[in-house]
């Protein structure tokens, strides 16, 4: 199992200092695009010590929230939500390659991932955006990284149909609900502590299964585990988890 972290989410003078601490312990970074968090300069950054640390890049698009930090569900139509995934994914792509490397895979971050989950016309759009990226790239496909759940085989389907790569992720930082999506932030406990996170990173890769809020085990086929950047103790929990990989 791979690990993953979201970062390049400092703006202007807002910083987020985990980064060149984090970056030694993951696999793979999810950096943002500039629409809920990161700039021009904070993107470059972050892509470089990707590529110093030989990590794998993949863009972390959002809705056009700064204040949010993306985390705010917003009604925007198909198309336009479409090329906004798109300007993002280019923005990263467009960098990397100044860079001399290279994105892999799209993440959707915060609210966008959520509503991905639990809408299929929003996992279509996303799935769509990414699609017609590839259509006109000679590089390898971008991925598509999702949340594993009980439902990894018919997006599996869905995805086989746009010709996407998908790779499934869990989490080992957040509360997860019965129905195997994550815990809504605004209730007490749904982002998790060091010692729980750990406890719950060890179960998902001895077990393949999570603990949710009810008590209920539930099984989660994952590829990658994330590490949220902006999760307390975020660099410890990377570290520890790294020694169980």
């Amino acid at each position: 199992m791979k690990l993953n972290c979201d970062l390049g989410e400092s703006f202007g003078a807002w910083s987020m200092p985990v980064e060149s601490a984090i970056m030694a312990e993951i696999d793979q970074a999810n950096i943002a695009c500039g629409f809920h968090a990161g700039d021009p300069l904070v993107m470059k950054q972050a892509i470089l010590l990707a590529k110093k640390h030989d990590v794998a890049i993949g863009a972390h698009p959002a809705y056009p929230d700064l204040q949010g930090f993306g985390r705010r569900s917003m009604a925007i139509a198909a198309d336009e939500l479409k090329s906004m995934i798109q300007y993002q994914v280019s923005a990263l792509s467009g960098m990397a390659k100044i860079c001399g490397t290279k994105v892999s895979y799209v993440k959707p971050h915060g609210a966008l991932y959520n509503d991905m989950m639990k809408d299929t016309a929003i996992m279509r759009t996303v799935m769509q955006s990414i699609a017609e990226i590839n259509e006109q790239s000679s590089n390898t496909p971008l991925a598509l990284m999702v949340q594993a759940t009980s439902q990894n085989t018919a997006l599996k389907e869905a995805a086989q149909n746009w010709g996407l790569p998908l790779y499934f992720e869990a989490f080992s930082d957040r509360r997860y609900t019965d129905e195997g999506l994550l815990q809504s932030r605004t209730i007490e406990g749904a982002v998790l502590n060091e010692s729980d996170a750990l406890l719950q990173a060890k179960q998902l890769i001895s077990s393949g299964t999570v603990t949710t809020a009810s008590g209920a085990t539930l099984a989660v086929e994952a590829d990658s585990l994330c590490v949220h950047g902006d999760t307390k103790g975020a660099v410890s929990i990377a570290s520890k988890i790294r020694t169980f990989l």
